[in-house]
């Protein structure tokens, strides 16, 4: 039983919409950054990045002060207000390839630590620990986790019936991306899809694995710092966006190697041959056309490998994934890569620009070999995780990425 609950948000005026939200501050570039902090005055990042004006190093504890304090200055200059009543909000965004629509709500921690809400990555204990930190002093979060479930009719129908109304933002941005929110705050709607969430035994993490960790061990801290803790406090639920499994988007990570392991090109490919059926593609640019192949590109050349099946043994969900099949064959036995997290040697890039990236990336000298792989489906991801099993990390790119500060939650 899946726990979710209005609440209310913190959003930004409908005239200065557009112009607040932003990306994950992560995706920007240095100039990009600059350039919005520079000609936007009302761009969240502000808030994010509130030290960019004293051009100094400051550290975590001052600039989560500071986070704060901006927070406070934006609300003072009316440019966020919080709602009068807890309400779900329908968010929709239209890519020039896809279309999203799910709920943004409160998720409960208790379910996290009750594996209602399941994982399927590990996380870093130190980024963990950070964005603990920046949550309890800045006491807000403005970024959703996307959490996906199985598409449900009676949320379905609500969703649909609210679209036909005016939206309360609706606004595109300069990526051609489309914008649009609605309120729900209708208390039968509200009660609807409380227990229409009440049937759903298992909500996935799609994205904001770090996020969700995060908040539930503040969650933890804060309980047992309150001694009249109830549970219904705001710090025991984190901000998520629910969006129906078949309206994720996946697409793969390429994986970028700088050395062959002291190993030569020829004698590289035969230690590939002992596992793979090995092709060479010359020039064309080859794309793996199924599961258990890979491209690769190496020394000016593509090559397509496809697994032999009579000499790798798949055991289990996670056995059959292909980026644990191009680790358990390749990156540790073959090129040294034991932490594929850390290891210095070994660089991941999500496949936005095709087979090319392979290539380029290699030809300028920065990579030795460079492999490419089929997405993994919704239906791996689900398989893996109810198998109580996690997936290796960079293997999936999932999408909608969502936009900061349309709600934020405050704790």
């Amino acid at each position: 039983m899946a726990i979710v609950k209005p609440f209310k948000a913190v959003r930004p005026s409908r005239d200065k919409a557009a112009l607040v939200s932003s990306k994950s501050y992560e995706t920007y570039t240095p100039a990009e950054l600059g350039a919005k902090l520079n000609f936007n005055p009302f761009t969240f990042l502000h808030i994010l990045n509130p030290d960019y004006k004293y051009h100094q190093e400051v550290s975590s504890e001052q600039r989560f002060q500071l986070v704060q304090k901006k927070y406070n200055e934006f609300k003072k200059s009316d440019y966020f207000s919080k709602d009068d009543t807890p309400a779900f909000y329908i968010y929709q965004k239209n890519t020039p390839t896809n279309s999203f629509c799910g709920i943004i709500s409160a998720a409960a921690a208790k379910d996290y630590h009750n594996n209602v809400i399941k994982k399927h990555e590990d996380t870093l204990q130190k980024r963990e620990v950070l964005f603990e930190k920046y949550l309890k002093k800045t006491g807000f979060n403005a970024e959703p986790v996307l959490l996906t479930y199985p598409e449900n009719k009676v949320i379905e129908a609500i969703i649909k019936k609210n679209k036909k109304e005016r939206p309360e933002y609706e606004f595109t941005t300069t990526d051609k991306n489309t914008h649009f929110l609605w309120v729900i705050d209708d208390n039968d709607e509200i009660n609807q899809i409380t227990e229409a969430f009440k049937k759903v035994t298992t909500l996935y993490i799609a994205d904001g694995h770090h996020r969700t960790t995060s908040s539930c061990l503040l969650a933890n801290k804060l309980a047992k710092e309150n001694k009249n803790h109830t549970g219904n406090e705001p710090y025991n639920f984190f901000m998520s966006y629910l969006l129906p499994d078949n309206q994720l988007a996946i697409h793969e990570f390429n994986r970028f190697i700088r050395d062959l392991n002291g190993l030569t090109a020829s004698e590289f490919l035969e230690e590939l041959a002992q596992v793979f059926k090995i092709q060479k593609k010359y020039q064309e640019i080859f794309k793996p056309l199924e599961k258990n192949q890979f491209s690769m590109y190496l020394e000016g050349e593509f090559y397509a490998l496809n697994l032999k099946k009579t000499v790798y043994k798949i055991t289990d969900a996670l056995s059959s994934l292909d980026a644990q099949i191009l680790y358990t064959t390749v990156l540790k036995p073959i090129l040294g890569i034991k932490d594929i997290r850390n290891d210095y040697k070994i660089v991941y890039s999500q496949n936005k620009l095709g087979s090319l990236e392979l290539k380029t990336k290699v030809d300028s000298g920065e990579f030795k070999v460079s492999f490419g792989m089929l997405p993994a489906t919704i239906g791996e991801l689900k398989t893996i995780v109810d198998s109580n099993l996690l997936m290796p990390p960079k293997t999936t790119f999932i999408e909608p990425k969502l936009r900061s500060a349309l709600t934020i939650y405050e704790l």
